[in-house]
This record gives structure tokens, C-alpha cells and sequence, in this order.
């Protein structure tokens, strides 16, 4: 708030004939408001910002298990999906041939058509199980839920690949709705294909894979 100080003295005396000597103004500003205004702003903000609230993915990580048909994934639904250097994706459906003619590249914008199309496929391919349907109603869950029990997404982040690229695969979980998934090392013949892919020479000739060992139940 600016307030005007008008002095004292004998700034109105006359010094000659016809002669008024100006006043002298001296002007000071008030800050003690603004203050006051700057302690309401950042009330405001403070009471109105939306706290972000921190969000967390389940990952479910193989249990060892002596019982390795307990939870073992099945060929026909499983895809297994593989982090490289530089954004890439590298991934596989069932067993990984030896002439690694079905190991395929894309990136993390095709690879959400992958998982829906194999999901899709799995679904198609469902023959009725009482057991897991019988299983579903009485969790009060619909027995159409059986359907995919079958898919399965294996991921396996090689050392090049960032905790972006991880996140960013688990996020891909969430989306399309794989409900079983889980998180490996990669396989040495894994290991030879990505790295002679990013050096642009021939795939080598490698030993078949099965899918992934074996991925929690949920």
C-alpha cells in the first residue's frame, strides 16, 4: 500500500516576490499487505492441489517348485516377450523353433496388437472346463473367465533394457487384461538371437525353448 509523505518545515515559505519554492514529496511503499496476499496464495494452492498418489503393479514371480507341471504354462498359449537396447521388443509364441523363425521384432506400440491377437486366439481355441468354471462361480466370478486361462505372458528385460521399458511392459499387462504373467531371465539361445538382431547379422541356429518354465497360478 503506497502512502505519500508531504514532509514538514517551511516548504510553502516564499523566497522572493511572486516566488513559491515546490514542495518536496517523498513517497513510501507499504509491503505489509502484499504479504499477506502471498500467505493466502499459498494457502490456496496448498488446499486445492490434488496430491498424486503413488500407484503399484502385482508381479507375480515364479515360485520355486520341485512339481514343475504344477503351474507349467502351456505351449499353445504362451507368449513370451523380450526387452532389448533402444526401445525394441523381441518376442515368440509357444516354444522358440530352432531356425528362430518364429522370433519376431517390434516395438512397444505393436506389441500391444501381439498380446491382444494371441489373447484373442487362446480364446477361440477354449474348450469348456468344468473344474476352473465350477472354480470361478464360486469366487462369485463369471465362468467366461475361464476362457484365457490359458494366456500367458512371460517378460524377460535383457541388461540393456531400462526400468522405463519394463514399467511400460507391465503397464501393457494392466491394459489388456493378462491375468497371468510373470517376470524371468532370459534363456543363453535368447541371449545370441537379440544380440545378433542389433549387430544386423543372420540368426544363429539355436536349441528349442520351452515357455518359461513355470508362472504362478492366481
Amino acid at each position: 500500500m503506497a502512502s505519500i509523505d508531504t514532509g514538514g518545515g517551511d516548504h510553502g515559505h516564499k523566497k522572493g516576490p511572486g516566488v513559491k519554492k515546490a514542495k518536496k514529496l517523498s513517497t513510501r511503499v507499504d509491503m505489509t499487505p502484499m504479504v499477506d496476499l502471498g500467505f493466502l496464495l499459498i494457502t490456496f494452492f496448498i488446499f486445492t492441489t490434488t496430491m498424486s498418489t503413488p500407484t503399484t503393479l502385482d508381479l507375480f514371480m515364479p515360485k520355486d517348485s520341485k512339481e514343475e507341471d504344477q503351474n507349467k504354462a502351456k505351449e499353445s498359449g504362451a507368449l513370451t516377450v523380450m526387452l532389448g537396447k533402444n526401445n525394441a521388443v523381441y518376442y515368440y509364441e509357444g516354444q522358440l523353433l530352432p531356425d528362430a523363425s518364429n522370433f519376431k521384432t517390434t516395438n512397444f506400440k505393436g506389441i500391444r496388437d501381439v498380446i491382444i491377437d494371441k489373447r484373442k486366439a487362446v480364446i477361440a481355441a477354449y474348450t469348456p472346463n468344468p473344474d476352473c468354471e465350477a472354480k470361478a462361480i464360486a469366487k462369485g466370478k463369471p465362468a467366461s473367465d475361464c476362457r484365457d486361462m490359458d494366456f500367458v505372458v512371460v517378460i524377460k528385460p535383457d541388461l540393456d533394457a531400462t526400468y522405463k521399458n519394463t514399467v511400460d511392459i507391465l503397464d501393457e499387462m494392466t491394459i489388456n487384461g493378462v491375468k497371468r504373467f510373470a517376470m524371468v531371465d532370459l534363456f543363453p539361445q535368447e541371449v545370441a538371437l537379440i544380440q545378433a538382431t542389433e549387430g544386423g547379422g543372420p540368426l544363429p541356429t539355436v536349441a528349442p525353448t520351452t515357455p518359461a518354465a513355470t508362472v504362478p497360478a492366481k
